[in-house]
């Protein structure tokens, strides 16, 4: 039998109630990769577990994968945009500082006058944003939320990188979140290690590329070795600590769907934390890339429409990145 996540003491609930996502159309696979940079296949997915990635084209901007990923959240859940309160977006890679995108997605999906903002928070966006949709609803300050995870990191990648070309993508994924009978969302553990920022982070400040005339446009750097170790060992910690809140074990989980950051961080968080053989784990990593915000909703509706999950499943879910910030919960599936 799935187990369920223990209530708060007279606490009202919220759960995810539609998903969706959207991937661009070209599929870039790893040679096309290597006419950039000294490597090879068998190096890259022994790194990474990448084959492929989505790049976005012309077209395919932030705001028309959010929008695609929303309606298709919308429909799952049975939602009307009129019924969405708060639209939130987390993204790194909307180059307009301001207004927040989210205002744009509000309008052109009919949202009326919801709120509206967005989240800077990397590859834990999304799990950021959840908690905040979740709260609103707890309150009583939204009905229905709109959480997306979008990034175009095509955009911020060194192509002549060889530490990072292959990593990362693109890509939209989007939940609604509303009320519900039953706890469908459990406490969020997160926060930052500020004093690790530099490990992840763009190569330079838009103000020097303006200022100064850099020659190449800045571009997303890290330090993998140093992000490998801290996301295996702390990462592990934060997901048990998550679990304990929600008083659950690993034993009782069914689905675990980790930041899609690195087949090798994957596995090995699915080894530290000791989960049973029954509990699926999502590799979305391997066909999708890094999508950062994104990649959790994403490997979600894959999992889903795929059978590797189903509705109900009780799902422990965490993103990570730069920042070092980090967030993880546990889910009831949509």
């Amino acid at each position: 039998m799935t187990a369920k996540i223990k209530p708060a003491q007279g606490a009202p609930a919220a759960r995810i109630i539609g998903v969706g996502g959207y991937r661009p159309h070209r599929v870039v696979p790893n040679e096309e990769i290597l006419e950039h940079i000294d490597s090879s296949d068998e190096w890259i997915r022994s790194r990474s577990g990448i084959a492929t990635r989505h790049w976005a084209g012309p077209d395919e901007t932030v705001v028309e994968m959010t929008l695609a990923a929303a309606g298709k959240a919308l429909a799952d859940s049975g939602t009307t945009a009129e019924e969405i309160d708060a639209v939130i977006i987390a993204t790194v890679s909307h180059f307009k500082q301001t207004p927040a995108v989210a205002t744009e997605i509000a309008y052109r999906l009919g949202a009326g006058k919801a709120a509206a903002f967005d989240i800077s928070a990397a590859c834990a966006g999304f799990g950021y944003g959840l908690a905040v949709a979740k709260s609103l609803i707890v309150e009583g300050s939204a009905t229905r939320a709109l959480v997306v995870g979008v990034e175009r990191l095509s955009d911020l990648t060194d192509r002549t990188d060889r530490s990072t070309a292959f990593l990362f993508a693109d890509g939209a994924g989007a939940v609604i979140v509303g009320p519900s009978d039953e706890p469908g969302i459990g406490p969020t553990v997160w926060g930052s290690e500020g004093d690790k920022s530099d490990v992840i982070t763009q190569t330079e400040p838009w103000d020097r590329y303006r200022d100064e005339h850099l020659e190449r446009f800045p571009a997303l750097r890290q330090e993998g070795q140093t992000v490998f170790r801290w996301a295996v060992f702390e990462m592990a910690k934060v997901a048990r600590q998550a679990l304990t809140a929600s008083g659950l074990t690993p034993e009782d989980l069914d689905v675990f769907i980790p930041h899609q950051a690195n087949m090798r961080i994957i596995d090995s968080m699915v080894k530290t934390l000791k989960l049973p053989d029954h509990v699926a784990v999502a590799r979305d990593v391997e066909s999708t890339g890094n999508t950062s915000a994104a990649s959790i909703p994403l490997a979600m509706e894959r999992m889903l429409a795929t059978g590797q999950a189903k509705s109900g499943d009780t799902a422990l879910v965490i993103g990570f990145g730069a920042g070092l910030v980090y967030a993880a919960t546990v889910v009831t599936l949509p």
